[in-house]
Order: C-alpha cells, then sequence, then structure tokens
C-alpha cells in the first residue's frame, strides 16, 4: 500500500515585484496553513517523507506543516522538479518515488495538483484550493506502478472556518 499526501502551496502574496518562485506566502496562507496543518495530525501516516517545490511558497507551506506534525525541517527534500503546473511532471515525480516509502508528503502547485488528484483520485475535486490537503492511497508496493487509488481525505480550510 502506498499513500500520498499532496497539498497545494497556501495563499501567496502578489504585492512585491518577484519572479513566481520568490513569492511568499500571505498572512491568510500562513493562517490557513497552520489552520489545515493542526486540523490533519491524525490523518497523516508515519513514518513518512515529504517532497516539496523548492518555490518560496511551497517551502513556507510545507515548514509550516513540518512544524505541526512534528517533522524535522531539515528532512525535508526540496525538489526542482515539483516547480511544476503540469500534472504529467508531476505524474514522473512520483512514480520515480523510490520504493521504500510507503509514505510521501508532497507540497507544490495548481493546476498539475487539482489534475493529479482527479486523474489518480476516485472523488471528482473541482478545484484543489491552497493549503488544500488531499490523500490519495494505492493498492500497490511499487510507486512507478500506480494507477486509480482511493481518495482517503480531504481538508480544505474553508471546511474548518
Amino acid at each position: 500500500m502506498k499513500n500520498l499526501i499532496i497539498i497545494r502551496h497556501a495563499k501567496s502574496s502578489w504585492e512585491a515585484p518577484l519572479k513566481d518562485i520568490d513569492r511568499p506566502l500571505d498572512q491568510r496562507g500562513i493562517t490557513d496553513a497552520h489552520l489545515v496543518a493542526t486540523n490533519c495530525n491524525k490523518f497523516v501516516p508515519s513514518p513518512s517523507v515529504i517532497w516539496s517545490s523548492p518555490a518560496k511558497r511551497a517551502s513556507e507551506t510545507a515548514m509550516i506543516f513540518a512544524q505541526n506534525i512534528l517533522y524535522p525541517i531539515e528532512s525535508i527534500v526540496f525538489k526542482q522538479e515539483l516547480y511544476t503546473f503540469d500534472e504529467n511532471q508531476l505524474e514522473k515525480v512520483i512514480k520515480s518515488c523510490s520504493n521504500v516509502f510507503e509514505n510521501v508528503i508532497l507540497f507544490g502547485h495548481n493546476e498539475a495538483i487539482t489534475n493529479f488528484v482527479n486523474k489518480f483520485g476516485d472523488v471528482f475535486i473541482g478545484h484543489v484550493p491552497t493549503a488544500g490537503f488531499v490523500w490519495l492511497q494505492f493498492d500497490t508496493d511499487s510507486w512507478g506502478e500506480i494507477k486509480k487509488g482511493k481518495t482517503k481525505k480531504t481538508i480544505f480550510p474553508k471546511n474548518l472556518k
């Protein structure tokens, strides 16, 4: 059994004239990331590995979640390939995961995330919101062979407010 928790980065700021990859979280993003992170503890399988896009907004979201689930921040793996908006690239990265890991928590970007969870989950999600949490479970021992899985849990900030 393989478990994938996929989390879209929290709301980011557009105020400063920065490159897309350098945009930080805004205050709502920080608040929403903490809100979802504190409500997902009982759904996070252990042990897990955390992968994140190196984009500032994704890495800040990953750090907030790591702190809330007591995961060592220095163990987060930043993967350049996760700075993508394309679900095929996202799928390629996930399928390349070592089979020694049963549980992967991944922080990335839309449209890749929404399209991926709709392709591989069994519940249609029109739009994974910022700070949205989706847990997919696959009945396989190989990440490279994942097919349609089961959507076990979704947690979105608006449902917690």
